[in-house]
């Protein structure tokens, strides 16, 4: 096994699989790289390992794994074809859900709740920024990069009830400039302004995390499990004082969540299929997560199985008001809100270099036409 700094992770990553060499039967990869690895070739299709009874043990329950995250690894490489079609080409190992993680000692102090509307949780926000004391409301992410739009930002999106495509007859449509998402993108970058970092376009999620442990933030709208480190004893000053909430609801009060997740897939060129199966099934399996959980093995992420949530990690929650009760509420509409195409990374980096000229003083509707017109130009090129 070799470990490799994230940063690095995915180029060297691209540069094994390309090379259709199998020096690593199995890999790492997040949801999103299956619409770059898997049109080329360079993932196995899994499906036909859960199916097989010779390689696949009987109590391994695939069904136990949440919906949203099967379906999150499964697709049939066609720009607009919903997520769970297609081949398996991964196994979800852990995920996250993207809810807000706030300093309920500060709170509960002050009398107040989280808000359950996004008007709401702009105006709480802004009351909790007082910059002289070097105190602002939420922190979330703004940094030039792809990573900026799928927490926070995605989620809210998709509860206010905008897509970033629609397709009709095989094509797609950019509608990141719909009336709605041009609200949204306003209200937002007013968001960031009032009461966000005052370096917010070049945070990412350890600078969020990092001012929320320290006190700095008031609220983080990202992973939750990117936030479950800082209120664990020893790692920041705020540890002990915080809780989760879902976030806002949308208009109709849905709480449609974005997720992310770490998974395992096989290398199409691995000459050992057999053992990387066998492996790729052990780690995703009940008791492997089981005593993950239990011994604080796997990180920070969510196990991806019913009944491990259900079971070991619920005993670890004791200390973490909320979390499970945010957990619950979001989990049934916590899936990808993202449509699936070959141009995700380009495009939705593009996505977040607009977020960042608006934010500059570029006006909302006229840069998100901009940024509509070339991603639906890209996405088609190459569908």
């Amino acid at each position: 096994m070799d470990l490799v700094a994230e940063a690095d992770y995915f180029t060297r990553l691209n540069t094994e699989l390309a090379s259709g060499a199998g020096n690593y039967d199995a890999f790492m990869t997040g949801a999103y790289f299956i619409w770059t690895y898997g049109p080329p070739g360079w993932m196995e299709d899994l499906k036909p390992w859960l199916a097989n009874t010779s390689a696949t043990a009987a109590d391994y329950d695939f069904e136990d794994i949440y919906e949203g995250l099967r379906k999150s690894t499964a697709w049939d490489f066609q720009a607009g074809s919903p997520l769970g079609t297609g081949g398996q080409w991964a196994i979800p190992w852990g995920f996250e859900t993207n809810v807000i993680c706030y300093n309920k000692a500060e709170f509960d102090r002050r009398g107040i709740r989280p808000a359950d509307t996004f008007d709401n949780f702009i105006q709480l926000a802004t009351d909790l920024t007082d910059r002289s004391a070097n105190r602002y409301g939420v922190a979330f992410r703004g940094s030039r990069s792809w990573a900026t739009i799928h927490p926070g930002f995605m989620t809210q999106f998709t509860r206010e009830g905008c897509v970033d495509y629609t397709s009709e007859g095989g094509k797609l449509t950019a509608a990141m400039n719909s009336p709605k998402a041009v609200d949204l993108t306003r209200k937002w970058v007013a968001l960031a302004k009032a009461a966000g970092p005052v370096s917010w376009t070049t945070y990412e999620y350890p600078n969020c995390t990092a001012d929320l442990g320290a006190g700095t933030a008031m609220m983080v709208y990202d992973a939750d499990s990117a936030t479950y480190p800082q209120n664990i004893k020893g790692n920041a000053a705020q540890a002990g004082n915080l809780a989760w909430h879902p976030g806002p609801a949308g208009p109709d009060g849905n709480y449609g969540t974005n997720l992310w997740t770490w998974s395992l897939a096989m290398n199409a060129a691995s000459k050992k299929k057999l053992a990387a199966w066998l492996f790729i099934q052990w780690a995703t399996g009940k008791q492997a997560q089981t005593k993950a959980v239990q011994t604080g093995q796997r990180g920070f992420a969510d196990p991806t199985r019913t009944s491990v949530f259900n079971g070991a990690f619920k005993q670890t929650l004791g200390n973490f008001p909320g979390y499970q009760d945010t957990f619950e509420r979001v989990i049934q509409s916590t899936n990808i809100k993202f449509t699936p195409q070959k141009q995700f990374f380009k495009t939705t980096e593009d996505w977040a270099v607009a977020l960042q000229d608006i934010y500059a003083g570029q006006d909302a509707k006229t840069r998100l036409d901009a940024l509509a017109t070339a991603s639906t130009t890209a996405v088609n090129a190459t569908s």
